[in-house]
């Protein structure tokens, strides 16, 4: 009979025809996990199993920003041996040594030291992620979006059956009762607080009906609203589009969501007040604004009459033609006064004529006629210059002051 093949030895030897058993794989896992130092991790107590007469107690270790948990076996002297009894939410940092159940499957830590977070060390790392988130520019103000004025659905993030939606919705609904909401009840403390509420503020940013979201809780301890400071919610609340409100606690509370939220409420009632307008303010308003408005009309027409009246008792608007008859004198005396003075310019210019023409007449060939001289032609129409030109019996023409004759020279003398 032959012997059975052996396995292989390392991961990396393995095949689809020479596999490991899940038990070699356990087993191996385990050894790995074995030679894992001790060391510390921190997380939130969601659960905390202890029966009486047993020496070892279970824990339930979250990590706060994400949906993970591990097992934890810490022994019971350990728990009472701290200060205050460890209680579901808490925080706490755990010196444990990794183990591997090869049975389950699972890994679990064995506890060797439990030491809670003080409140100091929360809001020391509270300061500084908010200093990273600030740098980034998530609480700047240019990035919030202004509220509707009149929101017509409200998307509202809070507890079960909470004080806090029961202050939200009475008075949104009180100051506008046509108002309409989109309830979301969420775990608000507790390791479940995150991602409940961010799935909610996810489907509700997804609802292009809902104007704006409120986030909401009453008031409580320091670690109660610690889950409103998580890096992950905060980040969920920056991304999104819909404007955020944030009322969570009283006044005195300041969580990083308030800071990257569009608006922050300082309670769950002024939240209410916020976000919705009051209607018997607005109907007051509106009166106000119309009695005003009336006022100014009315003072309007006063004045544009008195004005009327005042135009209309003067001269020009009691007589008409008061004004085109002042007009019109202007006119006639103007006209009067061009022809005058066209008048005036046609007698010089008449005497200059006459001036002209009298000269003339002085320096004309019939003023010389008139003297008693005569011009002598030729019968070609030269004017006689010289008697030697002037031939026997020629036919010449004699001009006179008044009128002509013929002559004929007779002789020629020597």
């Amino acid at each position: 009979m032959s012997s059975p093949k052996p396995l292989p030895e390392r991961a990396g030897d393995t095949t689809a025809e020479d596999p490991w058993p899940v038990r070699l794989l356990s087993v191996k896992i385990a050894d790995y996990v074995d030679k894992m130092s001790a060391l510390w991790v921190e997380g939130q107590v969601v659960q905390v199993s202890r029966r009486p007469g047993q020496s070892t107690a279970y824990l339930t270790l979250r990590d706060p920003d994400v949906d993970m948990s591990l097992n934890v076996t810490v022994r019971t002297t350990i728990l009472d041996a701290m200060s205050a009894p460890l209680a579901e939410g808490a925080r706490v940092v755990v010196q444990a040594k990794p183990t591997f159940w090869t049975k389950r499957g699972t890994l679990q830590l064995a506890a060797r030291q439990v030491r809670p977070v003080g409140v100091g060390e929360l809001l020391a790392r509270l300061e500084h992620l908010k200093r990273i988130l600030a740098s980034e520019g998530l609480f700047d103000f240019d990035r919030k979006r202004p509220l509707p004025f009149l929101p017509h659905k409200i998307g509202l993030i809070c507890g079960r059956a909470s004080a806090a939606e029961k202050d939200v919705v009475e008075n949104a609904r009180r100051r506008w009762p046509a108002v309409q909401f989109e309830i979301r009840t969420v775990a608000v403390q507790g390791p479940n607080t995150v991602p409940e509420v961010s799935a909610a503020l996810s489907e509700l940013d997804a609802d292009r009906s809902v104007d704006v979201i409120v986030i909401t809780r009453g008031g409580g301890s320091f670690e109660d609203l610690l889950p409103f400071s998580n890096e992950a919610l905060v980040r969920a609340v920056a991304r999104a589009v819909t404007p955020v409100v944030s009322a969570i606690g009283h006044d005195v509370d300041t969580p990083l969501l308030d800071f990257v939220a569009d608006l922050r409420a300082s309670t769950p009632t002024d939240a209410a007040k916020r976000i919705v307008p009051d209607v018997k303010e607005q109907r007051a308003a509106i009166e106000q604004t119309r009695q005003r408005v009336s006022r100014a009309l009315a003072s309007r027409v006063h004045t544009e009459r008195r004005l009327l009246v005042a135009l209309r008792s003067r001269p020009v608007m009691a007589d008409p033609r008061a004004m085109i008859t002042a007009r019109r004198q202007e006119l006639d005396a103007l006209t009067d006064r061009a022809k005058r003075r066209v008048l005036a310019d046609l007698h010089r210019q008449r005497d200059q004529i006459d001036h002209l023409r009298a000269q003339v007449r002085s320096l004309s060939p019939l003023a010389t006629l008139e003297r008693g001289y005569a011009v002598v032609q030729h019968g070609d129409g030269r004017v006689v210059m010289d008697r030697a030109e002037v031939e026997v019996d020629e036919l010449l023409r004699v001009r006179v002051a008044r009128g002509d004759f013929a002559v004929r020279p007779v002789s020629q003398r020597p």
